[in-house]
């Protein structure tokens, strides 16, 4: 699945980024020092947290899209460093819990 397919079963814009990046897993958490231990590259990074820290740790893991949930809007600064930095971002109304259960298939489902 790309991002792209992504934004469209979670009702999402694409705020910055490549939409045509495939991903592999999800992590979702808010914790910034967890993400960066946990965040797999190719990875959905669902969180709330919208700063340029956040960012920072995405240029880390690369992940294949970070996912703001609840409408959260990335800041000025963090969105100017996600485009400098290649970093694709997300904004979805969904919470994390919903966006979760759209993108979850139990094994062998398809």
């Amino acid at each position: 699945m790309t991002v792209s397919e992504i934004c469209q079963s979670i009702d999402a814009t694409l705020v910055c980024g490549e939409a045509e990046r495939d991903f592999s897993g999800v992590y979702v958490g808010d914790l910034l020092s967890r993400a960066m231990s946990h965040v797999r590259a190719d990875n959905i990074w669902i969180t709330i947290m919208s700063n340029v820290n956040v960012v920072a740790v995405a240029t880390l893991t690369e992940p294949a899209a970070i996912v703001l949930a609840e409408n959260v809007s990335l800041q000025e600064d963090a969105l100017a460093s996600a485009i400098d930095n290649g970093v694709t971002v997300l904004r979805s109304p969904l919470s994390a819990y919903e966006i979760c259960g759209i993108l979850y298939r139990p094994t062998g489902e398809t």
